[in-house]
């Protein structure tokens, strides 16, 4: 994926959309300089399975093929054979998506994955990231490739230090909140090969009062992330399994922010996109599976 940078406003344009953003904003600046500002609540949202089974790579057939190693083969294989108290994180399967007619359920596995970490993207870094999850399915097809279906990712928005606007007298908060909520971007492939774990794909949507819905980074083409693992993967319990690990990816592309009415250019000067180079995340994950003939009959 190629990425174009727009190129940056003259000064005089700066200047001229800077007046602009100062006119619209003159009130709400104003209303809200004297008094600390009220924090974002973050909002958790959702994206359910669709009802049939939903690609999780970039091609049309109906369920990946790929001829890589599965990601919890190779994570059992680093992992050590430990047994530890089961992990107090608790895991809802209800995001499972349905797999495809033909298969063994019993070979098929639902893994719900939980992940926190950090965010550097363009010039803004989000320190710790609202908890994330991700739910899919993977396992052998009747001809005996390997398949996978796409679940859903469920998130809350994550303030971005300093707002829209930046801070206001000193003690104070934002002038203006802004937050940044991960949605699935429409592709992954969480088979792996040693330590890389595949691809996954993410757009982060702007929420702030001024910004409309759709203000979304990566809304033309989503970020994607190559995560490679950090360190050996480690058994916190063998019933139910769960497995924790660390992951990063600082290579990524961090594209510009589209959808966003006549602040957008303010939005991307904000944040400094898009951006090719510096941008990274890292996280810390834990992920638990079940086969489908132990998930409760839909």
């Amino acid at each position: 994926m190629e990425i174009t940078a727009e190129k940056r406003p003259s000064a005089v344009r700066r200047g001229a959309a800077g007046l602009a953003v100062a006119v619209v904003l003159a009130t709400t600046i104003t209303a809200t300089a004297g008094s600390p500002a009220v924090a974002a609540t973050p909002t958790t949202v959702t994206v359910a399975a669709d009802t049939a089974p939903t690609l999780a790579t970039n091609t049309s057939t109906t369920v990946a093929r790929v001829a890589t190693t599965s990601a919890t083969a190779t994570v059992a294989a680093t992992a050590g054979d430990t047994t530890a108290a089961p992990s107090a994180v608790p895991y809802d399967f209800g995001d499972c998506p349905d797999i495809p007619a033909g298969v063994d359920a019993a070979r098929w596995k639902c893994e719900v994955l939980t992940a926190t970490g950090s965010l550097t993207l363009g010039s803004r870094t989000v320190p710790e990231l609202a908890p994330m999850t991700l739910t899919h399915a993977e396992g052998p097809l009747p001809d005996g490739g390997d398949g996978q279906v796409w679940g859903a990712l469920g998130s809350a928005s994550t303030p971005v230090p300093g707002g829209l606007l930046g801070t206001g007298t000193a003690g104070h908060g934002p002038l203006l909140p802004l937050a940044l909520r991960p949605e699935y971007g429409g592709r992954s492939d969480f088979y792996s090969t040693g330590n890389s774990l595949g691809l996954f794909t993410l757009r982060f949507r702007a929420v702030s009062p001024l910004l409309p819905h759709g203000c979304v980074i990566g809304g033309d083409a989503p970020v994607e992330l190559r995560l490679q693992r950090a360190g050996d993967s480690e058994w916190e319990s063998q019933d139910p399994p769960v497995i924790r690990f660390d992951a990063y990816d600082d290579t990524f592309t961090a594209p510009a922010a589209v959808g966003c009415g006549p602040l957008g250019r303010f939005v991307n000067d904000r944040l400094g996109l898009p951006r090719a180079t510096g941008n990274a995340i890292t996280l810390s994950a834990r992920y638990t599976f079940k086969t489908y003939d132990r998930l409760p009959a839909r």
